[in-house]
């Protein structure tokens, strides 16, 4: 399945806000994944100093992605399909 990730500006968020953004993102991906929409939360990083958080979802489609965000009511900037590279993937 496809990953994306979110980039987010969130100025003058609280580490609570944080927490409750993400517990949103988790939820409503877990319903929607129950509709028959499969998409999951996977993380999130906060960069504090640019005031900005990059999240990360699998699912099917950008759209998909843009739904679960909309319903979560989280804002965001924009969407880019990634491919991560672990440290234990590596020789």
């Amino acid at each position: 399945m496809p990953q994306y990730m979110v980039e987010r500006h969130l100025p003058g968020i609280t580490p609570d806000q944080l927490g409750a953004a993400a517990s949103r993102a988790k939820s409503v991906t877990a319903e929607m994944t129950d509709q028959g929409k499969p998409v999951r939360y996977l993380r999130s990083t906060y960069v504090p100093a640019e005031e900005r958080s990059f999240c990360l979802f699998d699912a099917s489609s950008e759209e998909d992605v843009i739904e679960a965000n909309e319903r979560a009511e989280i804002p965001l900037l924009r969407i880019t399909e990634v491919r991560l590279i672990s440290a234990d993937d590596l020789a």
